[in-house]
């Protein structure tokens, strides 16, 4: 890499690139970088200046972050809420349910942490969990998802009726962009934490998974809660368009002085329909 010496002497661009070939390093890939970094700093503070419209206006937000697993939810999630102020955000990651709250209406553990009037709830999966994996790993029997697929719609329209802003995002992944995140998990001490048996199991199944996901789409998708389909073989690409898609949902003070576009790509960012080109068929 660069030393801190070397940059400041660096006054034209020609002499930056002439330092990277002298210590093969690819420019581009450093400029990309650089660009990432500029973009994710100015997207961040206008999600700060979002929740404080947020608090403000006492809205209650929930942004629900769904996906196969390894698709960069938490590390979108990470980078969404690292600056925003803990007191009027949540992050919420549920365990599995306790035997008392298995006994209980499914939705009840979720109801519990919807947002409180002024605050923002990312959560880290959700009540979903129900559409895709639990069917797909036997976590749950064919009555208790069948349940969940008629009550789901008629529950998110409560909170529709309610004021409650739901954001359904869905982190779509290749099956051999997984496996290679898979395999450098297995290669990361610090990040080793994240693998579990039930990933693999993901691979192996991977034609379930892709049956209950469109189960799910096909019967969840609504005019008040649609799914917002993310391409994320590209980590950073991902991170950048969803946070973009949520300020574009909000006319919130200064947003016309944001320094970066707040439109979505549309080849990244899709709305769910039924022939949409998917990369985790």
């Amino acid at each position: 890499m660069f030393t801190l010496e070397e940059l400041n002497q660096v006054k034209k661009r020609k002499h930056l690139i002439n330092i990277a070939d002298q210590k093969n390093i690819d420019i581009k890939k450093i400029l990309q970088k650089l660009r990432y970094e500029e973009e994710l700093r100015f997207l961040q503070g206008e999600l700060v200046n979002l929740q404080q419209w947020i608090a403000k206006k006492k809205l209650r937000v929930a942004i629900i972050f769904e996906g196969r697993d390894a698709a960069g939810k938490g590390g979108s999630i990470k980078r969404f809420t690292e600056h925003l102020n803990p007191r009027s955000m949540r992050i919420v990651a549920l365990s599995k349910p306790t035997e008392v709250e298995k006994g209980q209406w499914y939705f009840r553990r979720y109801i519990k942490e919807l947002p409180n009037p002024g605050e923002i709830v990312f959560f880290d999966r959700s009540w979903y969990n129900r559409a895709v994996v639990e069917p797909v790993m036997g976590f749950c029997t064919n009555k208790q998802y069948k349940n969940f697929m008629v009550q789901v719609p008629e529950f998110e329209h409560m909170l529709y009726e309610d004021g409650v802003i739901v954001i359904k995002f869905w982190f779509s992944i290749s099956k051999e962009e997984q496996k290679k995140r898979f395999d450098a998990r297995l290669q990361n001490p610090l990040k080793i934490w994240k693998f579990s048996p039930v990933d693999m199991k993901g691979q192996q199944l991977w034609n379930k998974y892709t049956k209950y996901k469109e189960q799910m789409f096909s019967k969840t998708h609504t005019t008040f809660s649609p799914w917002v389909i993310v391409k994320t073989n590209s980590k950073k690409t991902a991170r950048l368009e969803s946070m973009r898609y949520v300020l574009s949902r909000f006319d919130y003070t200064g947003k016309s002085k944001a320094k970066t576009t707040l439109l979505p790509d549309p080849n990244v960012i899709l709305r769910y329909y039924r022939y949409i080109e998917q990369i985790d068929i």
